[in-house]
């Protein structure tokens, strides 16, 4: 089943969730935040890598662990519907175990309420 997730899309939503909420680990930072005019039924979320973690693939294999363990939070973890999320990478989840990533993005995604 593929889940109900949303990239933004307008420069000024990611402009507008960087002046919001914020909580930040090792691997990642998530900005956080209500933005008028979207879709309640659908996750609003984009996920950033800057080039200065290393090349295409390993920034697209950091994207897609960040949406693979998105669409597992979906399902376990009570993510609030209304929010939108962007999710910034940091280097240390290249060198890092899936699991370890995971466990940590679970706890940061609980404390959003």
């Amino acid at each position: 089943m593929k889940s109900k997730i949303l990239a933004l899309s307008k420069n000024e939503e990611f402009k507008n969730l960087l002046k919001q909420k914020k909580i930040s680990n090792k691997y990642v930072t998530i900005f956080f935040g209500q933005l008028t005019g979207k879709d309640d039924s659908k996750l609003n979320i984009s996920f950033v890598t800057k080039k200065k973690i290393g090349n295409a693939v390993k920034r697209n294999k950091i994207k897609r662990r960040l949406r693979n363990i998105v669409n597992e939070a979906v399902k376990k973890v009570t993510l609030k519907f209304n929010y939108s999320y962007l999710v910034i990478a940091k280097s240390t989840m290249l060198n890092n175990e899936y699991k370890n990533i995971k466990e940590t993005l679970f706890q940061d995604l609980e404390k959003i309420k």
